[in-house]
């Protein structure tokens, strides 16, 4: 069986200064992990030649696939706020991107590959635990319906990586719409290569928006779609960890999951990255730092946007101020819809949020509340229970002021709010069992994730928060 995958290399085209042209470093015994059966046919790839030994070598960087170009991208970024001028793909190189079967186009990346000339002074390589808590996480934002970079497949190496001890090594295989960041576009506006800017902007307007008609069109449009991304981890509970600026996707992904984490029991303070010493990425932080990395990208963009400096400035900074009040928009529409409202009023902000505070007060489950609300089992999940009452009141009598049924609304609410997420403490559990090679838990968590929605019987288990000695409270890179 042979491997085909037809690469059709968008991103190579572009100037030598984008990128450092260079293959994988091949790993001594590559071993297969898990491929994503399902996304490799809608990308047109035979998931059971990537299960071949031929297949397997493309995964873990042995081999370069024919019409691969391979690469390491060029980028900037701006790391908890301190600007540092070239970072780029330092243990990840693209092998290319082709169209899929959906007429889109996709980014197939190998994370672990090896150095690059970016890599400063890490070694190249991943090792398992990040490898699987990404491919764990991004399955599960996908099946969720939260834009995200994909996991193809994860491949062991056969050797050891050095972190804070000697761990098994792995490579995963990332699928994105781009790789393009904020700063990508920081990377050369930095230099002031306006050329390459120009060149660049054109590249994601063709690619990501080509119904955009100018680079300020561009600006909003990325504003926008930022607005209801953010909005749509906060409805889950999702902290990212990392919001730097070359980990804010200019199309709309969620991309490198590496402290990553749910939040169990809700409060809005709430941080698992091990570096975020100071909350800057806190879960309420999220929207505000969104709004701090499109303040980036638009200074970007001044260069091309007209002879007129400040009438460059004025319009960008119009631009920016209008994320706010999109994300609120957005915010609101998936908040009510978890409550089963389907129609705006002028006090649902006040009824959420009085929720919120509810759950913050003992730190709740975030997630069981929410999902009890619509199996009408929200109130166990609650310690001060006459506040609740008090609160459900009002909340029945809000929904009773809709149209819709009441089977109507609850079917929202299932909808709104998963069932399951990946807990912190199931997927460090998989970690573990995957470190003592033991893939199974893995297996059985990635299954369960793709229907969180609607979970199969014999879940329940993974449902449950973490008892006070299973509760993770710190995250990390993995670097």
């Amino acid at each position: 069986m042979t491997l085909h995958i037809p690469f059709d290399n968008a991103y190579a085209a572009l100037p030598d200064r984008f990128y450092a042209r260079l293959a994988p470093t091949p790993v001594a015994a590559p071993g297969l992990i898990r491929v994503n059966h399902a996304l490799a046919q809608e990308l047109g790839i035979d998931p059971a030649a990537l299960e071949t030994p031929e297949g397997v070598a493309v995964l873990a960087g042995n081999a370069v696939p024919a019409g691969a170009d391979p690469l390491a991208q060029a980028y900037a970024g701006h790391q908890f706020g301190g600007w540092v001028p070239q970072l780029g793909d330092g243990r990840a190189i693209l092998l290319g991107d082709i169209i899929d079967s959906n007429g889109l186009r996709r980014d197939i990346q190998l994370k672990g590959a090896g150095r690059t000339p970016f890599s400063r002074m890490g070694d190249g390589r991943a090792w398992l635990g990040p490898v699987i808590r990404e491919y764990l996480v991004s399955e599960a934002m996908h099946a969720l319906g939260i834009p995200t970079t994909r996991a193809l497949a994860a491949v062991t190496t056969g050797e050891q990586v050095l972190r804070e001890a000697v761990l098994p090594g792995a490579v995963l295989t990332r699928v994105a719409s781009s790789h393009i960041r904020v700063g990508t576009f920081q990377y050369f506006a930095a230099r002031q290569d306006t050329e390459a800017l120009r060149t660049l902007t054109e590249h994601v307007i063709a690619r990501h928006y080509p119904e955009a008609t100018s680079p300020l069109d561009l600006l909003d449009r990325v504003i926008a779609r930022q607005a209801e991304l953010i909005a749509a981890w906060m409805a889950v509970g999702f902290i990212h960890g990392v919001m730097n600026t070359d980990n804010a996707h200019v199309a709309r992904e969620t991309i490198d999951y590496g402290p990553c984490a749910f939040v169990d029991g809700y409060h809005p303070d709430t941080v698992f990255s091990s570096i975020d010493q100071f909350g800057r990425y806190a879960y309420a932080r999220q929207p505000e730092i969104a709004v701090w990395n499109m303040a980036q990208f638009a200074s970007c963009l001044l260069p091309l946007m007209g002879e007129d400096t400040e009438a460059a400035i004025a319009q960008a900074t119009e631009a920016v101020h209008r994320f706010p009040g999109l994300y609120q928009d957005a915010w609101l529409r998936r908040f009510r819809a978890k409550l089963g409202l389907t129609e705006a009023r002028d006090d649902d902000g006040a009824l959420i949020h009085d929720l919120l505070t509810l759950m913050a007060a003992e730190r709740a489950d975030f997630t069981n509340v929410f999902r009890g609300l619509a199996e009408g089992n929200a109130r166990d999940w609650m310690r001060d229970r006459d506040g609740f009452d008090a609160w459900a009141v009002r909340w029945q009598a809000r929904r009773a002021a809709e149209a819709a049924t009441p089977d109507a609304q609850e079917a929202a609410m299932r909808a709104a709010s998963p069932a399951l997420i990946p807990r912190n403490h199931r997927v460090e559990e998989a970690i573990q069992a995957a470190v003592a090679g033991d893939f199974a838990p893995f297996h059985r968590l990635t299954e369960a994730l793709g229907s969180p929605f609607d979970p199969a019987p014999g879940t329940d288990d993974l449902r449950r928060p973490p008892e006070p000695d299973e509760a993770v409270t710190r995250t990390f890179c993995g670097t």
